[in-house]
């Protein structure tokens, strides 16, 4: 029996880390969010949500790719909390996008309109630090793109029973959606409302965090 209990366990937990793998695959890499102090990510696949419509929505633009990177690896900092596996170290950012356009204005032109608003998406939207903004024209259109779909929110499993923090954190406007994992500080996975800038909404749910807790943690 006990034999047999074992074995199950082992079974629940490598199934439940196959999981956990999969969906950090789907969601892409996990992104410096902020400064070094805020000790926040966010995904690759999140933030190329605010992102590529940003980019596309210059006229005559289709974001065909678009990758996230540091813009000086051997530069990055030490985050000021424990961080979440696979993420990146705090520090500024490029962004990388290959682009079909209409020739009809100037690509020179064009390839600034694009820079200017995924800049702007990526700070007054997001919360990202951008050192660089890489753009590549790859092909040429006779017509204007059709609008990009919008991809369908992410969602978030639940973690076990919640308790006074986590509700706290899910009262602060903003927050869609929130998972928490303890090992041994804790960990907050969110959805941010789309309406609502990202570093805000995380500040906000980490000050929540902090008053809740019932002993001094860190918040990731």
């Amino acid at each position: 029996m006990t034999a047999d209990r074992s074995t199950d366990h082992k079974a629940h937990t490598a199934a439940s880390r196959t999981r956990a793998v999969r969906e950090q695959l789907r969601l892409g890499r996990l992104l410096p969010l902020g400064e070094a102090a805020d000790g926040a990510w966010i995904t690759e696949r999140a933030a190329a949500q605010v992102l590529r419509p940003a980019g596309a929505s210059v006229a005559g633009v289709r974001i065909d790719s678009l990758r996230l990177a540091l813009a000086e690896p051997d530069a990055a900092g030490d985050p000021a909390v424990p961080a979440p596996p696979s993420a990146l170290p705090p520090g500024p950012l490029r962004i990388a996008a290959e682009l079909a356009v209409t020739a009809d204005v100037p690509l020179p032109s064009t390839a600034a309109r694009v820079r200017a608003e995924l800049i702007a998406a990526a700070v007054e939207r997001i919360g990202l630090v951008v050192a660089e903004v890489d753009l590549r024209v790859t092909e040429l259109l006779d017509a204007a793109p059709p609008p990009a779909a919008a991809e369908a929110p992410p969602t978030i499993a639940p973690a076990g029973d919640e308790d006074a923090t986590t509700t706290a954190v899910r009262a602060v406007p903003g927050v869609v959606d929130v998972r928490v994992l303890r090992s041994p500080h804790v960990r907050f996975e969110l959805v941010v409302a789309a309406d609502h800038r990202v570093l805000d909404v995380v500040r906000a749910v980490r000050a929540a965090a902090e008053e809740a807790a019932a002993v001094v943690t860190t918040v990731t």
